[in-house]
């Protein structure tokens, strides 16, 4: 049995919470376009948007590699700005059996919570993931100070 993690950081952003849990729920075809230095590529392959069930993938960059994330949408709580996303598919199952990635926002603050299982204790923690998840963050919320 691989060995469980969790990891959260949380940004202070002035545009407001909202407005960045309002990009990545209805406008995500946008990302690509206002965070290319992060985001290679997002498509939509079942389902609308981000709704409950649908099946999306990433290209992210990390490192000048490219990380593939195929993620299925768990759950979406409009009330509490919140998405979780359950990765599927993708080069991050080779180092993880199972990955999901939780964005919330509220009032002037954005969360982004990893949580995983190890496959081995040699298997790294997915510190510049996250890393690359606050670059995000912060380009959106410039993008939108705009």
């Amino acid at each position: 049995m691989g060995l469980k993690g969790k990891l959260i950081a949380s940004i202070e952003v002035k545009c407001g919470g909202h407005s960045i849990h309002d990009i990545v729920h209805t406008n995500t075809h946008h990302l690509p376009n206002i965070i290319p230095s992060v985001l290679n590529h997002f498509e939509i392959h079942e389902g609308e948007t981000i709704k409950v069930g649908s099946v999306v993938s990433w290209k992210v960059n990390q490192d000048e590699k490219e990380i593939l994330l195929k993620e299925m949408i768990e759950s979406v709580d409009l009330e509490k700005k919140s998405i979780t996303w359950k990765v599927i598919g993708g080069n991050m199952l080779e180092l993880y059996d199972s990955f999901t990635i939780i964005t919330s926002s509220e009032h002037q603050w954005t969360t982004v919570t990893l949580m995983y299982e190890k496959k081995t204790e040699d298997t790294p923690e997915p510190l510049t993931l996250l890393g690359i998840f606050i670059i995000g963050l912060k380009d959106i919320e410039s993008h939108l100070l705009k």
